[in-house]
């Protein structure tokens, strides 16, 4: 893996954290943790954790990563639409900080 990856990571990692934070979801350390963190989305986003494995099934997981970020926008009040722009490749690198330090 790259250092730009690493950053990456690093980056969605932290406005995980926040966002775990700022809506009162328990466990928010989880975000620092690979595949786990796809749990603590769900648990954000107010879903099922069982919907963590629906990440791991082609094509199915782009639905779900879109679902999943509306329902994140919407816990940090914010327009559902905002989380249709994670499938946008340089916007999903800022949406999670616009949700998590706004």
């Amino acid at each position: 893996m790259s250092w730009v990856g690493i950053l990456l990571y690093l980056w969605l990692a932290l406005c995980l954290y926040t966002i775990a934070n700022k809506t009162r979801t328990p466990n928010p350390h989880l975000a620092w943790i690979p595949i786990v963190n796809l749990y603590l989305m769900c648990k954000i986003a107010g879903k099922p954790g069982w919907w963590t494995i629906l990440f791991f099934i082609p094509l199915i997981n782009l639905v779900i990563l879109i679902v999943v970020w509306m329902a994140i926008a919407e816990a940090r009040h914010q327009p559902a639409w905002v989380g249709i722009l994670m499938i946008i490749p340089v916007a999903n690198i800022v949406i999670p900080g616009v949700l998590a330090f706004s």
